[in-house]
């Protein structure tokens, strides 16, 4: 506990100046007003409430829309937002917020502590992460209007980074506690809190967010509009990127070959993120089905993959090599965990001893391959180089190319397959985005659960001792244990971490690079003359 007080109180000084949330790259011109910022993305959002959805599709409009109490910096410690500062107690249970008295939504009612307790109530409760990361609190008291206290029923590690940018957004209960939350219309129209407002959309092609001048962080934000296009062919938004069309663009669903084309381009930055995102690939198995349930089987398939191969040559040098469940961004990464070095001949030797000789036409056993649909270089590619890859240790690889994604999802989560490629995203912590992948009671015919039908106590125990430590060198202690009891009974292989590029035009200043990269407010973004380059 005393190490998070530190940690808080270091947040609070840095909160004087929150530029290390930004990319400064070495820039030192004065910000300026004007212009419109014109951002790439790849599919329209279902609707614009992040407090009922996920996904960056919602949570990326989402974040210039909607203010939450927290940001974080690249070094992953919280700094203020919609809260000034906050103190927790010396048993972890209670977490005091103080909110600044000058925020407002965009309606012009000001911003209070009843809203902070409504809007943690609506995403614990409707939120797909809400319960992985409020089930600990018990309730929220609003002594008076900028103070908020949260009561924990246990300690909770993980709740002021799950008060950030992308998880936990402060909505307006005079607006959306009126009527059903998830079919409210102000989830199309939306009454946000944040640096920007909603001014008009057209629904599968673009919609449009202007500056609030009523923001409480005096002068910001300095852009006058994001207009957001939605552009899903990776060729076009290249191309309009390239000619200038459009200013901005994550690489979501774009082929690594147009990354490495944009690169080229004078007027671009492209930079590789390393994100609280934390997306991680792997080949998964069905654990209740023949040959998968043989660990022997499934380290020899480990050792006959080889990962550098993957990352280098299949995707260019950009992507990294994966070692097990948790992603290299994150402060709980352990490098000491069991490994599967590419080794052709033990992995020949494993299949042996399992009792699957080779048989007539040189084949030991045949199984069928799903991938994710839609993503060509992180699933289709990978799940095609296994099949000759696979070959050389006897096993005949059918790949199963998915119709779409309802058809693929339907198979997972049915427990229909055999082998699939799959992938998760950590969304900033263990207990948001990998525990669900690993825990025994999370075993659901649901996607990016427990679909592989994985089941250690141990590994349990370590999961959520490692969800209720406060003391941050003890947590990491227990999510090593954690990473070396998984990577010794291998549910997966984890192939590599996705990789992720933020693209901008080189006039824009202040690019977002905190851990949640481009979901984030674009309040202290703004072009270099005021305006944008024509």
């Amino acid at each position: 506990m005393a190490k998070l007080i530190r940690n808080t109180m270091t947040a609070l000084l840095a909160g004087a100046s929150v530029l290390f949330l930004i990319m400064n790259v070495g820039f030192a011109d004065t910000p300026k007003k004007g212009g419109d910022l014109k951002a790439a993305v790849s599919q329209y959002p279902r609707h614009f409430n992040p407090a009922i959805q996920s996904g960056v599709a919602t949570m990326g409009p989402g974040a210039a829309l909607f203010a939450t109490l927290l940001e974080f910096d690249e070094k992953w410690q919280p700094v203020p937002y919609l809260a000034k500062s906050w103190k927790a107690s010396d048993d972890g249970l209670t977490y005091t917020f103080q909110l600044f008295e000058n925020a407002t939504f965009h309606d012009g009612k000001p911003i209070t502590s009843e809203d902070v307790a409504f809007s943690l109530d609506i995403v614990k409760k409707n939120h797909p992460f809400g319960i992985a990361m409020f089930a600990a609190v018990d309730r929220v008291e609003t002594p008076d209007p900028y103070t908020a206290v949260f009561k924990l029923n246990k300690p909770n590690p993980v709740l002021l980074l799950s008060l950030s940018t992308v998880l936990m957004p402060v909505i307006p209960k005079h607006v959306y506690g009126v009527g059903a939350i998830q079919t409210h219309p102000a989830n199309l129209q939306p009454i946000g809190s944040g640096p920007f407002k909603f001014v008009e959309a057209k629904p599968g092609e673009y919609f449009i967010f202007e500056r609030y001048d009523k923001y409480f962080r005096t002068g910001q934000p300095y852009l006058n509009r994001i207009i957001y296009t939605i552009v899903k062919d990776a060729s076009a938004a290249e191309i309009a990127l390239k000619r200038g069309d459009l200013h901005i663009s994550s690489s979501a669903g774009m082929r690594l070959q147009n990354i490495a084309r944009l690169k080229t381009f004078d007027h671009l930055s492209v930079f590789q993120r390393r994100d609280a995102f934390g997306p991680m690939m792997y080949l998964e198995f069905n654990l209740r089905k023949s040959p998968f349930n043989d660990l022997r089987v499934r380290r020899a398939i480990a050792h006959a993959i080889d990962k550098e191969f993957i990352t280098q040559k299949l995707h260019q040098g950009l992507s990294v090599v994966a070692t097990g469940p948790i992603p290299h961004p994150s402060p709980f990464y352990a490098s000491d965990v069991h490994k599967y070095p590419l080794d052709i001949n033990k992995a020949n030797k494993l299949l042996d001893e399992a009792g699957y000789p080779y048989k007539t036409g040189g084949i030991r056993f045949s199984a069928g391959l799903d991938w994710y649909p839609g993503d060509i270089d992180n699933q289709q590619v990978v799940a095609e180089y296994l099949k000759p890859q696979l070959r050389k240790i006897g096993i005949d690889i059918q790949l199963r190319p998915p119709a779409d994604f309802p058809g693929w999802a339907k198979r997972i989560a049915s427990w229909e397959h055999e082998l699939s490629m799959n992938g998760v995203f950590m969304w900033g912590d263990p207990v948001i985005g990998i525990h669900r992948v690993y825990l025994c009671d999370n075993i659901k015919n649901m996607v990016w659960t427990n679909t592989a039908g994985y089941c250690n106590p141990k590994a349990d125990e370590a999961m959520k001792n490692a969800g209720m430590e406060i003391n941050f060198d003890k947590r990491k202690a227990l999510y090593a244990e954690f990473q070396k009891i998984v990577t010794e009974d291998l549910p997966l292989v984890w192939t590599h971490e996705l990789p992720y590029f933020s693209i901008s035009h080189k006039d824009l200043r202040n690019v977002p690079s905190g851990i949640w990269s481009l979901v984030a407010p674009f309040d202290k973004t703004y072009w270099k003359d005021g305006k944008e380059p024509k």
